[in-house]
């Protein structure tokens, strides 16, 4: 059921159908009811596309993301929804995988307007922006969020990278650790460079010098990622604690250590920056530097709606920065600390089967 089928139904207008539907004050209230009673029953419903069409606008914005497995992109895609629904806007989602190529097609695709804003956390390849400020020549409202092009002048929503590298480095100084090694996925990524320069200030602050060997660059490639890490903590000078940029590589540090039968916390600890709702189920639980991505996803799509909407744009071309937080537990924890905590499960399940009281 279409709006002239309707109009043919009702033997009216469409114009007078369309008006009634959209509660136009120079349709009479009895005429609307009818038209409205009449819709029910044959179960017409508004096509937005088509009146999108009609004035001008797709209802639309575009999502441009480098991967979905991250758990902080899902939680920032959950915010980015939560404001387009209030404003009655599809999102288009669209995945380069971390590949630049496919960051330029999907730019290429979105820049003939086929949506009326993009954001975009730019793949961990991406080197040369001029793809992205093409959107910008044809007028195409642009916001960055979490990875963002620095030489592009757009609204950038993100955390405070430097600080929460000094932070998370820090953390592990403090618990003894002198080898620290840095795990980033891009030497080139504004937010990796970020993390990696407050690692780096930290250890320079605290008396520890930078050592090349410790500071591992992955990339796409899964098994050469393994790898790296792999020979990094089979070194008879392994670390004595691992600072990883991002979730996916301080999973796999978990499983190589346990491969390798590497006590953590005790031989090497671990912090990571993660947005993972079950890091306090791993074995051991694992400390990590939380971004607000809910809330980061949100506020990148309410400056979105400012540009579309042309409302004054004298504040939002600034970078907003949020605070990340770091939830110790039980990876970084002190050698003392876990030590007693595994002494104390032995003499638990010791008691719990001869019914002594050992402690």
């Amino acid at each position: 059921m279409n709006l002239i089928q309707l109009a043919k139904e009702l033997n009216l207008s469409i114009s007078t159908v369309s008006k009634a539907l959209r509660d136009s004050h120079e349709i009479s209230i009895t005429t609307k009811n009818k038209v409205l009673a009449k819709a029910k029953e044959l179960k017409y419903e508004a096509n937005p596309f088509a009146s999108s069409l009609r004035k001008q606008k797709s209802k639309t914005i575009a999502l441009v993301i480098p991967e979905i497995a991250n758990n902080f992109f899902g939680l920032a895609i959950s915010g980015i929804e939560s404001i387009a629904q209030e404003k009655g806007y599809h999102v288009l989602i669209y995945l380069t995988h971390e590949e630049v190529e496919k960051e330029i097609a999907i730019i290429n695709l979105l820049k003939n307007g086929r949506v009326d804003g993009v954001m975009i956390s730019i793949s961990s390849q991406t080197t040369d922006n001029s793809h992205l400020q093409e959107l910008k020549e044809k007028d195409i409202p642009l916001v960055f969020f979490d990875r963002v092009a620095e030489n592009i002048d757009a609204p950038k929503i993100t955390t405070d990278n430097y600080y929460s590298g000094i932070k998370a480095t820090e953390h592990l100084i403090e618990k003894g650790c002198k080898r620290i090694a840095f795990i980033s996925n891009s030497a080139t990524l504004s937010i990796a460079k970020n993390r990696m320069n407050g690692y780096l200030d930290a250890l320079k602050k605290n008396g520890i010098p930078r050592d090349e060997s410790l500071i591992i660059y992955c990339s796409n490639d899964e098994k050469a990622n393994n790898l790296l890490i792999r020979d990094l903590l089979k070194r008879k000078d392994r670390p004595d604690a691992i600072f990883s940029s991002v979730e996916k590589q301080a999973i796999t540090c978990y499983e190589i250590c346990e491969d390798l039968r590497i006590n953590i916390p005790v031989d090497v600890k671990i912090i990571s920056f993660s947005n993972l709702k079950t890091a306090s189920l791993l074995n051991p639980s694992m400390t990590t530097i939380t971004q607000p991505a809910y809330e980061i996803g949100r506020e990148a799509t309410s400056i979105l709606f400012k540009i579309i909407e042309k409302k004054p744009l004298n504040l939002i071309l600034d970078k907003t920065i949020f605070q990340a937080a770091l939830s110790e537990r039980n990876s970084t924890k002190g050698k003392e600390d876990a030590e007693f905590k595994n002494l104390s499960k032995a003499y638990h399940w010791f008691d719990s089967r001869n019914k002594k009281i050992l402690l």
